[in-house]
């Protein structure tokens, strides 16, 4: 069996198919110019379709980096003409390795302004809008704008924010305040893409419990008797820096606090004779790195690519909702569909019912609340009511309330009490309701 392909038109012509686009997006209307097997009944194949996705889809990247600067590639070169991208990072001698849009001169230099201006000179006709900062710092007013937001990471917690302030967007009574949300994300040869519909589908909270434990070291081994160049560093970041610098916090983004760490970490280190302390293990231990592969980048943002493509054209079923790779022992790829929780903090709004025991204290919980797979809640506070129990901040509130540590639980919450948590890095509350084992 044959099939023709229609040639390409002549370099300086137009397209054949759509005067009005330039050639480079030729291939691309091969998919938009006619219905597919596949396409979704309120596909507009020709101008229609185009024009929306050229003229009007507004699209939000988030993260610059290895995964962020192939995200930015590949949308600008599908067809999308309107596009920002928020990243708090600078450029460092490190990054060129794998993300192609940054060069040497360029070191120090913001990530996201880079690239946006990387893109606009090697696409013509694609505006690339950058901001440099976090994302906590945009209100709900700037999400409102954007069709798609694509995520591309290496902070969970930046992921949960994001994912959360899109849920509290939605009004069932106004359709555009849907956001779809693709999140993609890369640890060595593994990755994966997946679409999140904030209220329909799963969200990113739900699947919490799916993510790696933290890795963490006693305190007692830190202290006393470090055996492993990352108990050095842990010494560092969590003994030393506060007995150094008191109230100062660190900034794992910030290259003197790093290498602050570093210098004293090599220090205790060669106390102790431990090789093996470096620059690049330092700030992986302190921002939980693991080193990225170029090619897993490619792939996982080609997926999250494709995915934003789908969903701006109808032109075929877009993904429900995880695309998974594992790329160890050669090539192999699933998909599958995660549950909807409905006892998710996010996306559920029912109360989370758990067991304590008797015997807990007030610092026990907490230190379960961040331990715990399915909550992971950093430096959380918690309330009874509007009784405070423990909180983390302001330091007056934090201090009067610094007793109750050592109580039992049960000694301030009653049997099938509502307790409180919330944090101030994240955007939402967590209900638990507690039963006594």
């Amino acid at each position: 069996m044959s099939v023709a392909v229609e040639a390409p038109p002549a370099a300086n012509g137009a397209s054949s198919s759509s005067p009005q686009y330039p050639d480079q997006y030729y291939y691309v209307d091969q998919i938009l110019d006619r219905p597919g097997p596949r396409t979704d009944e309120a596909f507009s194949a020709g101008d229609p379709v185009k024009s929306f996705l050229r003229e009007q889809c507004k699209i939000l990247v988030i993260g610059a980096g290895g995964l962020g600067c192939e995200i930015l590639a590949n949308l600008a070169l599908m067809g999308f003409k309107d596009i920002h991208v928020i990243d708090m990072d600078t450029i460092d001698i490190s990054n060129l390795n794998r993300q192609f849009l940054f060069r040497p001169k360029d070191v120090g230099q913001p990530k996201a302004t880079v690239a946006a201006e990387f893109i606009m000179k090697r696409v013509p006709g694609v505006k690339v809008t950058p901001y440099y900062g976090k994302i906590q710092d945009k209100d709900d007013d700037y999400y409102m704008q954007f069709n798609i937001v694509i995520c591309g990471l290496d902070s969970v917690e930046a992921r949960r924010w994001i994912n959360a302030t899109l849920v509290n967007l939605v009004d069932p009574e106004n359709p555009e305040s849907l956001k779809p949300l693709i999140d993609g994300g890369t640890e060595g040869f593994k990755g994966q893409s997946r679409v999140i519909f904030p209220t329909i589908s799963s969200c990113y909270e739900c699947s919490l419990d799916m993510l790696n434990k933290p890795t963490a070291f006693p305190i007692c081994t830190i202290a006393n008797t470090p055996r492993l160049p990352e108990h050095c560093i842990e010494w560092a970041s969590v003994l030393e820096w506060p007995k150094v610098h008191a109230d100062k916090k660190m900034d794992t983004d910030d290259p003197e606090h790093i290498s602050w760490l570093y210098k004293v970490a090599s220090k205790r280190a060669k106390e102790f004779k431990i090789e093996g302390v470096t620059w690049q293990l330092t700030q992986g231990v302190v921002k939980n790195i693991i080193p990225a592969i170029a090619s897993t980048n490619a792939i996982i943002a080609a997926s999250c690519c494709n995915e934003a493509f789908k969903i701006a054209t109808t032109a075929a079923p877009f993904l429900n909702n995880y695309w998974m790779l594992i790329g160890t022992d050669g090539v192999y790829s699933y998909t599958f569909e995660h549950e909807k929780k409905s006892d998710c903090p996010v996306c559920g709004g029912e109360t989370m019912d758990v067991e304590v025991g008797k015997g807990w204290t007030i610092e026990r919980l907490i230190e379960w609340l961040t331990e715990n797979q399915k909550i992971q809640i950093k430096k959380p506070s918690l309330s009874l009511g509007t009784k405070p129990i423990y909180f983390q901040a302001p330091p007056q509130l934090e201090e009067s309330t610094r007793p109750n540590l050592e109580k039992k639980v049960h000694e301030l919450i009653p049997e099938g009490g509502e307790v409180t948590v919330t944090a101030s890095t994240l955007p939402f509350t967590l209900t638990l309701r507690l039963a006594f084992v």
